[in-house]
């Protein structure tokens, strides 16, 4: 019963949601025309403004939005119980999610397809360009780091996952040269590349694929375990060769043509998680697993933190999240086809994230059956397992073999997780071109810019443990979210539009996310004094607590000069009165 119910709320969020909340707002507020044309059509490069249908954008944006973030926020977050984690995935989508996306989306389509740096410097002022830019710049380092621990040196040394993520890449690529170069038909492309790549998730797991890569990471038998031998900074043969094949992967995302490699990739990889999402649901459907003793609300303050602020950042995407702010306006605004694409692929694909969000929630609660058996699977620390072996029971439901619905579900996380960073470190080196471009002309070359990123990215996974980097990238996350919003908000102020919808929203997010980013520096710069530390764990608090501290102080430069341009239109009419 509990399963039904909670998936009928989430049925009640979208369809309340999207078809009504969001529909009036974009009828009487936004009023899109389709006749006006758009920064693709009209800057078309073949690069970044590409023209695209809004069937392909919506499985790009919402690949390019969900990543690992509704799959470990709401497994991490029910420590503190299921009542507060399901409340904010539903709530924090319907009045903050959508409102981020869509927003962001049309901001970003009726100002030429500015990136948020050329947002901020004409909606704010001229400093919050270099203040975003530098915010953005670290913002994004901590999704890489976050992201490239879980699959570099989790995901990737699985021996059954690298040849299943692979196959996405090729069938991607394929699906790229398809649809833009053959013209061929975007059914029979997408059947194609879609039953090609499962294919290829079921050749990795067959003995002899996983004996190639067991070869290739060094493993073999210890006492009865089957290790890597270890390299450096306790990282191991597989996890340094796991890490270096996601940095091949993201420096072929940076610096390709959007339409050859990134754009259809994530295509691809809609369908995949599409297909493993609906077949998580009709297991649970068929099934039918009760919660049992798992309880409502455990206690306010966790190893995480307490409740507020620690519970909003941990669950971020699937609620709401910056992240999806960059691809709307750098990303997807740059490819619509007609302002009327905007609420079917910007607010769609994130209601569709939340739907994704529950599912992930359930694989934490239900899959198990208690809080026992969810801490038994490994709880927090260990999301990503709890997820694969989660989904696994699902799919197991509807005749898809465990070995198969485990190896599955594991790169289900790689796609997820490499289909984001690859957009991270392209939108890195946008920003670290704008913002050192004209001092170090070396930064505007693509190369140059994706190499440093992607160096940066090794420091991070190689020395920070994962659930302190994801503790510090969520805050971060949620604080991007919330400056998005008001930027959207002054952009609103500009045309003479209604704005409460995004302004109330972009204030609980700040405020709630520089508590959280405040509580973790803290917390960190006291490990520091932890004796016998060890080199690592002190460099790894150090760095991010010096991060946390540094977004602190530029969101609050942002948010006065923010607060500046939002008064300004009324000190103008107050003097207009008088």
């Amino acid at each position: 019963m509990f399963t039904i119910l909670v998936l009928i709320l989430a049925a009640a969020g979208v369809a309340i949601g999207y078809g009504l909340y969001a529909r009036t707002i974009d009828k009487n507020i936004i009023q899109p025309d389709p006749k006006k044309a758009t920064p693709a059509k009209m800057y078309m490069d073949g690069v970044d403004f590409t023209p695209a249908s809004k069937n392909v954008l919506f499985g790009y944006q919402f690949k390019s939005i969900a990543a690992l973030g509704p799959i470990t926020g709401p497994i991490i977050a029910v420590q503190w119980g299921w009542l507060p984690a399901i409340v904010w995935i539903i709530l924090g989508t319907f009045f903050i999610g959508w409102v981020q996306d869509y927003g962001s989306m049309m901001m970003g389509v009726r100002r030429d397809g500015d990136t948020m740096g050329a947002l901020s410097y004409k909606l704010i002022s001229p400093r919050a360009r270099n203040i975003l830019m530098l915010f953005l710049y670290f913002y994004l380092l901590l999704i890489m780091g976050a992201f490239g621990i879980a699959v570099g040196k989790t995901l990737m040394t699985n021996t059954k996952v690298p040849f299943g993520m692979i196959s996405v890449v090729l069938m991607g690529i394929l699906a790229g040269q398809m649809t833009y170069k053959w013209k061929r038909d975007i059914i029979l492309t997408t059947i194609v590349t879609v039953v090609l790549t499962f294919v290829g998730i079921w050749l990795s797991t067959q003995p002899f694929m996983a004996n190639i890569f067991s070869a290739l990471y060094g493993f073999h038998k210890v006492e009865d375990k089957v290790v890597s031998p270890t390299w450096f900074l306790g990282n191991t043969q597989a996890q340094v060769i796991g890490t270096l094949l996601v940095v091949i992967f993201c420096y072929l995302g940076s610096v390709l043509p959007i339409w050859s490699f990134a754009q259809p990739v994530n295509y691809v990889s809609f369908w995949i998680v599409s297909f493993g999402v609906l077949g998580g649901i009709l297991g649970m459907l068929i099934w039918r697993p009760g919660i049992g003793d798992f309880p409502a609300f455990t206690t306010f303050t966790t190893a995480s933190g307490p409740l507020w602020p620690m519970l909003f950042v941990t669950i971020a995407c699937g609620a709401v999240s910056g992240w999806h702010s960059l691809v709307s306006t750098s990303g997807t605004a740059r490819q619509l086809e007609k302002e009327t694409d905007a609420l079917p692929v910007g607010g769609g694909a994130m209601f569709l994230e939340m739907v994704f969000a529950t599912v992930a929630f359930m694989t934490a609660t239900v899959a198990w059956g208690s809080f026992k058996g969810y801490q038994d699977a490994g709880g927090a620390a260990a999301a990503l397992a709890v997820f694969s072996k989660g989904l696994a029971n699902f799919l197991s439901h509807i005749g898809v073999p465990q070995d198969f619905g485990t190896a599955y579900g594991s790169v289900f996380l790689t796609i997820m997780a490499l289909t984001i960073m690859q957009l991270a470190v392209r939108f890195m080196r946008v920003a670290s071109a704008e913002l050192l471009g004209d001092a170090v002309p070396a930064m505007k070359n693509v190369h140059v810019g994706t190499i440093v990123a992607l160096l940066l990215t090794l420091l991070f996974v190689w020395v920070i443990p994962w659930l302190t980097i994801w503790a510090a990238f969520g805050a971060a996350n949620q604080l991007m979210a919330g400056l998005a919003l008001m930027l959207v908000s002054l952009w609103l102020m500009s045309e003479g539009r209604k704005n409460a919808w995004t302004l109330y929203p972009s204030i609980f997010m700040i405020v709630t996310t520089i508590a959280a980013l405040l509580f973790l520096a803290y917390t960190n710069f006291k490990k520091l004094a932890t004796p016998n530390i060890t080199t690592q764990a002190f460099l790894a608090s150090l760095l991010v607590g010096i991060i946390a501290l540094v977004l602190v102080v530029a969101a609050a430069v942002l948010i006065a000069d923010g607060w500046k341009a939002l008064r300004k239109p009324r000190a103008k009419e107050a003097v207009e009165k008088v």
